[in-house]
Parts: C-alpha cells; structure tokens; sequence
C-alpha cells in the first residue's frame, strides 16, 4: 500500500490548512493510500483524525520557537530536536510521498528539515497558502507594497507583523537561509502547488522559479454552502427587508478591509446595512449603528443562511492568495464585490460579481447597488452553477490524488 505523509502545524478542521489536510487524507485511504499526518503536539494533540497522527514536539517547543522568533527573528530555525525526531520517524514510515502544507508555525526547524528532504529520495508536494516561504519575514507583502523579497530582504518594514519579532530585523539572513534550504531540493523531487495562479507568478520572481509549478485552487463544501432559506437569520439579526452588504473573516484587521467597510457605512442609505462575522467585542465597539457585528461562529450552517440572505459579499481585502469566503458566497448564490487583490479576484467572473480598484469604497459601493439594481435572482443560479462546476472540495482533492499518482510512478 502507497503511503502518504502530510505536514502542517494544524490538524483542527475549524482551521482552511486542518481541514484540507484531513479531507486529503480521507480521499487519499479511499484511493488505497496510506495516510500520515505530522503536526504540532501542542496545537492539536487530542484531535479526531482518520489518518495516522504524526505528533511534533510539545508545548514547550512551541513557547521557546516563540522566544526566539520574538527575540531574535529567527522563526524557523528553533524546534531542532523536535525536527530530528520527525525525520527519523519519515524514516521509519517510508511515505512515497511527502506532502508540505505549513511549515511555519513554531514547531519545525526548516534547515534540518530540508537538509533531510532534500538527501532522502521522497517526492515532495508542498501546497503554497501564503508567501512566507520566499520572503525574509512576512507572509504577506502586499498591503505595505514591499518587492524586496525579489532580491533578498532587509529593513523589513513588517518585522512586528506575524511572525513578530520585537526587536532585531535579521530578514536578509532568514531570506538567504530559505534560499539555501529550500533551493537545496533536487528539482524532479519538488513539485510547488500554489492554490492561485496570482501567488504562482510571485513565485515565479523568487529564488524558487526553476521548480515545476501545478495549481491547485482549494475547494469548498458545496454541499453546506448551497442556497439557503435566509428567514431565521433576518429575523435573529433584525435585519428586515434592508439591502444586505456581508463581510466576513476570522480575523478582521486594516489588511482585512475593516476599516473600509466603516468607511463604507457613513455613504449607506437608509435601506442598506452592512452584516460582519468574525467581529470581536472589543470591535463591536467601535462600529457604527449600520453595522451589525456578529462574532465568529463556527455554526456553518447559519454562515450559509447569512451568505444566502446577503444582497452581494463585499471582500475589500489587501492582500490575500485565494480567499475561501469568495466561494462560500458565490456557492450560496450570492455575488462577490472584490478588491484587486492577489488571487480574491480569480473566483471572480462577469456572472459572480466585480472587481474593483484598491481602496475604491465608492467602488464597492457602487458595484453592490448595481447587483441590487438587476435583482439578487439575476446572479444567484449562475453563481451557484459556477460554484458547483469549479469549487466542489472533492474535485479539487482529486487532482492532488492524480499528481500522487503521477509521482509515484514517474519515480
């Protein structure tokens, strides 16, 4: 039997990165795979999980990979016996293949871990959620318009940003060590799956642009996210027959576009509101009387009924790769208005919403009332059968089963 070892720092479902990996894993026994999962101990140790558990270090590895990352920016490169012990259980498992999603996360020693890779002879697949694996620091680079990960790093202008370091900015030492690293792969054993084609072509400027690239957009619980009835949550959030303009995330921030939307709510007309989820309560503070705040839920089903009774999604995200909320709206029947941001435009079409400039709020506002002008039923059947046609989970794991296989017999 072909086995499969996956690696993210998270095994909890309530996480994108948890989630997906599990749900590979599931289709990947049902394929006749094998299934493994390496993980951070300290995160997720009494988790439900089909596949084999792999535990990483503990909670003590965790709080000193923080010290030095906070200390002396150098996340990454703590968590060495923690590493060395992943290795030699690989060694004992002998996966076909070796499956990377996270390796950011304050349990992994990336050095020791590539070193080892990159010596072993496993085909690696490594899924590609944001960019800090080609940046000196962050994660993200958008929002503070920095190219310097293009020529290597230094003066990182969000060295307090996560992974936040307090005091030194060791970024070009962290952008030369992950090109030493990472680069130290032989190029027929790593394939790079960014899950936008947006974060392919950053990718393709970076010190890793010799390597074979397969995008992999991930995908969505279509069955969850269809067209709901909206009656209980209007009337649960007292929102009437007002034009509903829905944000949501599960942690808002500038990045976010939180302050845009309050931005936003001083130009709403009277029959116009705007509904948030994922707002704390120190948040909720602060907006104004047309913002209904809700916290994070992790009820889907009542997520579902709040895109279904949304007149439009409003995303004005900064930076982002490829926003999982697009799709959950767009599979409920609802169309996006997105910022021109990283790969949030790519579930956009002509048929599922509009794209608009960077901090445009006149923009959002504009495109909303133009969804509301030709009717919510205009767009919710062509939103849904878009969704059905390109966001189905099951697909989108199936093509990671294909490229397994294709793998696996190519070596």
């Amino acid at each position: 039997m072909k086995k499969l070892l996956q690696i993210n720092p998270v095994l909890r479902v309530s996480t994108s990165t948890g989630r997906i990996m599990q749900e590979i894993g599931e289709l990947a026994m049902h394929h006749g795979w094998e299934s493994y999962i390496a993980y951070s101990k300290g995160r997720d140790g009494l988790r439900e999980c089909q596949s084999h558990r792999v535990p990483v270090g503990c909670k003590c590895d965790i709080l000193w990979h923080g010290v030095e990352t906070r200390l002396f920016d150098r996340h990454g490169l703590a968590s060495s016996a923690a590493t060395r012990a992943l290795t030699r259980q690989i060694n004992e498992i002998r996966p076909d293949i070796i499956h990377i999603h996270n390796i950011h996360g304050y349990f992994l020693n990336y050095k020791i871990l590539f070193d080892y890779l990159s010596r072993c002879g496993i085909p690696v697949i490594w899924t590609i959620h944001d960019c800090w694996l080609y940046t000196g620091h962050c994660y993200y680079y958008s929002y503070v318009g920095c190219n310097k990960w293009q020529t290597g790093c230094e003066h990182c202008p969000q060295k307090k940003e996560f992974p936040s370091s307090l005091f030194l900015d060791r970024s070009r030492k962290n952008y030369e060590d992950k090109k030493r690293a990472f680069t130290s792969m032989p190029k027929d054993k790593l394939i790079i799956v960014p899950v936008s084609k947006w974060i392919r072509g950053e990718m393709q400027k970076s010190f890793l642009n010799g390597y074979e690239y397969r995008v992999i957009h991930n995908g969505i619980n279509t069955d969850v996210f269809d067209i709901r009835d909206t009656q209980n949550v209007k009337t649960k959030y007292k929102l009437g027959n007002r034009h509903v303009l829905l944000g949501v995330a599960s942690i808002w921030s500038k990045e976010k576009g939180l302050d845009d939307f309050i931005k936003m709510a001083h130009a709403l007309e009277e029959d116009e509101v705007i509904v948030l989820v994922g707002i704390k309560p120190e948040e909720m503070k602060k907006l104004p009387g047309n913002i209904v705040g809700i916290a994070r839920t992790e009820n889907i089903n009542e997520l579902a009924e709040l895109y279904s009774a949304a007149d439009a999604f409003i995303n004005p995200t900064w930076q982002d790769n490829y926003p999982t909320v697009n799709m959950e709206s767009i599979s409920c029947g609802t169309p996006v208005v997105t910022y021109r941001t990283g790969g949030s435009i790519e579930a956009v079409t002509e048929s599922t919403g509009y794209i608009v400039t960077q901090g445009d709020i006149k923009g959002l506002l504009d495109a909303a009332r133009t969804i509301r002008k030709a009717g919510k039923l205009h767009y919710q059947q062509l939103c849904r059968k878009y969704a059905l046609e390109h966001f189905n989970k099951e697909d989108r794991y199936a093509d990671y089963i294909r490229l397994y296989d294709e793998l696996t017999e190519r070596h």
